[in-house]
């Protein structure tokens, strides 16, 4: 008899000492979500700007190597 209450009270002392760490790594949490909260990590994204010549600017080239190569594997039968 003595066995099983030497292993209900160790079984006690241990479910307490988990608790605990689980109070514990609860309230860590919650201080570390307040401080991510109360500090931002990262700026604010910027979008860049184009100047007026860049926005006006041809992109498309019909004789650049990639077009050509481009028509001429899709070229059709006649």
């Amino acid at each position: 008899m003595t066995t099983d209450a030497g292993s209900k009270s160790k079984a006690k002392k241990q479910s307490v000492r988990r608790r605990d760490f689980l109070r514990t790594l609860g309230f860590g949490a919650g201080a570390a979500a307040a401080v991510t909260a109360s500090a931002p990590l990262v700026e604010p994204a910027a979008a860049q700007t184009e100047s007026d010549a860049e926005k006006r600017k041809a992109r498309y080239q019909p004789n650049s190597a990639d077009v050509q190569s481009y028509y001429r594997v899709n070229r059709y039968p006649q």
